[in-house]
């Protein structure tokens, strides 16, 4: 358990009649970004729930930073952080006002520094001072996420980060996820988008009628189809590429 960030091992999980999980199994790799994927009621947000310390499984063994989620559930708890599909941000408040209030909640010492830094990081600076009502959804996605990261929790659980937004809202986040773990957080991330993990994962586990049926990089999950045909096409641009040479990369919807 130690060697993984995240070790799950025969989790099952059931709702009375209603079996969810039939014995899951995976481990993310510190500092990586794993992808959970299936589809609505998989069970992903079961599975994160249960390593957040949120749930009891039926069976199996779950541990997180090298703690025992069940036996453990107080060190699990300090070495996570858990946004869940909406953000959990005070509109009433700043931007700044909310990172600096989580900083003093959390006991931690100059939270006016931390809340700086992260609105640095996180490209909010110039919003910093704006009641969060005023923000898009990308951006108050990006703050939940800089606030899930006061206190530098090693690990991250993202539960469908980039519900309800638009596409750049979405463009928003993968950067920001792409961030943490360039800085060493391990994000496991749930998502029924296979776009999203194809852009973000370094391994990819999809869940399906509450097992893991694959799990891998993905280039070995695509080496499972036969190989592909070589045909010579006229390459086209793709509404990816369409919006952001209309739009920008920038973060310009902060005006």
């Amino acid at each position: 358990m130690t060697g993984s960030a995240v070790h799950v091992s025969g989790l099952e999980k059931s709702y009375k009649d209603l079996q969810v999980l039939r014995g899951v199994d995976f481990d993310v790799a510190r500092g990586s970004i794993f992808a959970l994927l299936g589809s609505n009621g998989a069970g992903k947000t079961t599975i994160v729930k249960i390593l957040a310390t949120l749930l009891k499984a039926d069976a199996g063994t779950a541990g997180v930073n090298g703690f025992d989620v069940a036996s453990q559930p107080a060190d699990v708890r300090q070495s996570i952080s858990l946004t869940g599909q909406f953000a959990a941000v005070d509109e009433i408040l700043t931007g700044r006002e909310n990172l600096v209030l989580v900083a003093r909640l959390r006991h931690l010492a100059n939270p006016a520094a931390i809340a700086d830094d992260l609105l640095d990081r996180f490209a909010l600076t110039e919003a910093a001072t704006r009641p969060v009502s005023t923000y898009s959804g990308g951006m108050r996605r990006r703050l939940d996420i800089a606030m899930s990261l006061i206190g530098s929790p090693p690990v991250i659980f993202l539960d469908e980060p980039t519900t309800g937004l638009d596409p750049q809202g979405r463009l928003e986040v993968w950067q920001a996820v792409r961030e943490l773990a360039a800085a060493g957080t391990t994000v496991l991330l749930t998502t029924q988008y296979l776009d999203e993990a194809e852009q973000l994962a370094d391994r990819i586990a999809i869940l399906h009628d509450g097992r893991i049926i694959v799990d891998g990089t993905l280039a070995e999950l695509k080496a499972l189809l036969p190989p592909a045909k070589v045909e010579y096409v006229e390459k086209q641009p793709t509404l990816e590429d369409v919006f952001l040479a209309l739009v920008g990369s920038d973060n310009e919807d902060e005006k």
